[in-house]
């Protein structure tokens, strides 16, 4: 066998006739006579050196080395078809892609967990991975395939880069169950003269733009009132809970921890709001692969505009 000189050509006939089990109803459904039909089964035969089809009252039956060769064949014809017409299959659940994630710390808290779920379900041999990547290098990190996706407070501008709105979320004040503000009755919402009073923690990630909480702040003149920049939220929980502090955190990431923690939450005036996006790439936008991935994530966590 050399198959630098085999004419690939021969393959299409080969899957055809194992589909149809015939030689006539092969070449019209590849527009070739039967002879033309005829002399490429014999052409096969004499590359592989084997019957491959043998006649029987049921038809033409493939042989044992035809069998092991025909199906990889059409699989393969049907991976290249859909590779040049852009309409290539997906399939999740014999899938094995390795989708890379980017998401900040706060984001892999509350996406990362649901989003598992959702893939061990649907596509069971897929892997995830949550690439670390700052904000201002995520349209370069989508163009060179560093990463698939990026979700978060993203505000992308570059040529070649998409975004959709999956939800906006406000900012909420946190504190332990025993907290009361210094002044003023203690109703669902916070004044700015209460504010003026409490003792504030933020945090300020240096990969994403949660900066809002304090240019809000700044506004309302209580930017003296923060006694603690953490870099990542994930210590706010405690720091709410055993201290007299008021933790000033995303609605969605507060009423995640309402349900396991005795948090009080409290509204905020003329409270600050972030658009969450979901940011990829021009060069996937077609990838029927990426196609489905896109839509997970939009059923996961798209939320209608307030």
């Amino acid at each position: 066998m050399n198959f630098r000189q085999f004419d690939l050509n021969l393959l299409r006939v080969l899957s055809a006739i194992h589909r149809t089990r015939s030689v006539t109803a092969a070449g019209k459904e590849l527009a070739l006579s039967q002879s033309a039909t005829s002399n490429a089964l014999a052409r096969l035969r004499n590359f592989f050196n084997d019957e491959l089809f043998v006649r029987s009252p049921a038809g033409l039956q493939p042989t044992r080395l035809c069998e092991l060769v025909a199906p990889a064949v059409q699989a393969q014809l049907r991976s290249l078809e859909g590779l040049v017409t852009g309409k290539e299959d997906f399939d999740p659940i014999t899938s094995d892609m390795h989708w890379k994630l980017s998401l900040s710390d706060l984001g892999e808290m509350l996406f990362l967990p649901p989003l598992a779920a959702a893939l061990r379900a649907s596509a069971p041999h897929a892997r995830l991975s949550n690439i670390s990547v700052a904000a201002a290098d995520v349209a370069t990190a989508l163009e060179t395939r560093e990463i698939d996706f990026a979700v978060g407070i993203l505000q992308p501008r570059h040529r070649g880069v998409h975004a959709e709105l999956l939800f906006r979320e406000p900012y909420v004040a946190m504190t332990s169950p025993q907290w009361r503000p210094a002044v003023g009755r203690a109703g669902r919402s916070l004044s700015i003269a209460q504010l003026a009073q409490a003792s504030l923690v933020v945090a300020s990630p240096t990969a994403t733009f949660h900066s809002g909480v304090e240019q809000m702040l700044a506004r309302m003149k209580l930017a003296d009132r923060i006694v603690l920049r953490a870099r990542h939220f994930g210590a706010l929980p405690d720091l709410a809970l055993t201290t007299d502090l008021l933790a000033i955190v995303p609605e969605m990431y507060a009423k995640n921890l309402e349900q396991r923690f005795a948090f009080r939450l409290w509204q905020l005036p003329d409270a600050p709001f972030y658009d969450v996006r979901l940011v990829w790439h021009a060069s996937t936008a077609r990838d029927p692969a990426h196609q489905w991935m896109r839509a997970l994530l939009h059923r996961l966590f798209a939320r209608p505009a307030p």
